[in-house]
């Protein structure tokens, strides 16, 4: 019962982390008006760099995300891939093409994976809140552990496939003019946290060194 119960404070804690604004969500809007499984593959390249960090916390090197380093590191880099990512949305905005056409052209596995790997607030959730319930799910036993695991990546699975799919059909219903008003606005937001990224990395270490 204890673990069930666990599993439900996982659940909700888990959707509560996975509904932010975020580069992800973005993307699935993105190319979900292309592809209706677009968020299945970017939470399949979400779990590629998730369940491998989630081993090595159990392992015992959450602490490294936590250092200051690691962070401006990560933010810098985050930053940078996103000002790209942006760049390549604001020019498909300008040249709406073939629904399918443009979904041929999309690696959502390859987005779930770089934005993942790339967003130094996935790895400061991981290092705190994260943390805290992987180490009450070792408590429970290594099985507790893999199954913390999986309800957290389906919470995502869930979320960004929702997304997808709600981004499709209403590109299918309204057409061309909706996705390039979608492509622009997600663009906006993927130029939005690409700064804000590389704003407080900045800031962070120039507090560091101050």
């Amino acid at each position: 019962m204890a673990l069930i119960l666990f599993l439900i404070q996982v659940f909700i804690i888990s959707f509560s982390g996975a509904m932010q604004p975020g580069p992800v969500t973005a993307t699935a809007i993105t190319m979900g008006a292309r592809s209706r499984w677009a968020g299945v593959l970017i939470a399949v390249g979400h779990g590629i760099i998730e369940f491998p960090l989630m081993a090595l916390i159990l392992l015992g090197v959450g602490a490294l995300f936590q250092r200051t380093t690691t962070q401006v590191i990560v933010g810098l880099a985050g930053g940078l891939v996103l000002l790209y990512m942006a760049y390549g949305m604001f020019k498909s905005a300008k040249h709406v093409e073939d629904p399918q056409a443009g979904a041929r052209k999309d690696k959502p596995v390859l987005a779930g994976i770089v934005l993942t790997a790339s967003n130094p607030y996935f790895l400061i959730w991981w290092a705190t809140v994260g943390l805290t319930l992987a180490t009450t799910a070792t408590e429970f036993g290594i099985r507790a552990f893999a199954l913390f695991a999986i309800v957290h990546w389906l919470v995502d699975l869930l979320w960004v496939s929702a997304l997808s799919l709600a981004s499709f059909h209403g590109t299918t219903l309204l057409g061309p003019k909706l996705q390039t008003i979608v492509l622009k606005i997600c663009a906006a937001a993927m130029l939005f946290f690409a700064i804000f990224f590389i704003y407080n990395a900045v800031q962070t270490y120039i507090t560091e060194v101050a």
